[in-house]
């Protein structure tokens, strides 16, 4: 499938992906001050999108996915990692800002430009290789034709 571009492929997964459930996209929001106080910090809905191994897949846009947790309330917790505590935050502010409990929430997430991986540019774990679009499944990995990862991944659907 060496014609096939980014866009023909995840247009493809989109039309394979309709009807079934998508996952909100989330964005940290700095807490204003009322009356002088401050307000606790929050994650609010963006998006909505397919999560597709590393690629998050909205009607007509595409993502890298960054980091995924679950909404949970803010709790008394004891925890033996800092990362721990940052990750529990996170999830608090999620769900103060409208995220349902235990609802995946998707953070730092990164748009990727399609348009310029069709004229044969790299845009997050996309890029073309050979006149193939191929997927950077992870940081250390190899990469792959997007069209076998995709086709194996909407197979685990």
């Amino acid at each position: 499938m060496t014609d096939a571009t980014a866009s023909t492929l995840l247009a493809a997964a989109r039309e394979r992906l309709r009807g079934s459930p998508q996952e909100r996209l989330g964005e940290a929001v700095a807490p204003r001050r009322v009356f002088g106080l401050g307000r606790a910090a929050r994650v609010v809905p963006v998006h909505e999108a397919w999560h597709v191994g590393v690629l998050l897949l909205s009607d007509d846009a595409a993502f890298a996915t960054g980091e995924i947790l679950r909404a949970r309330s803010e709790a008394i917790r004891g925890f033996t990692a800092e990362s721990q505590r940052a990750r529990a935050e996170l999830a608090a502010a999620a769900r103060r800002g409208g995220f349902g409990e235990g609802e995946v929430v998707h953070l730092a997430w990164q748009p990727l430009d399609i348009p310029l991986v069709d004229r044969g540019g790299t845009s997050g774990p996309l890029s073309v290789a050979g006149g193939v679009v191929h997927v950077r499944w992870s940081a250390a990995g190899a990469t792959r034709p997007l069209a076998d990862y995709l086709a194996e991944q909407l197979s685990l659907r």
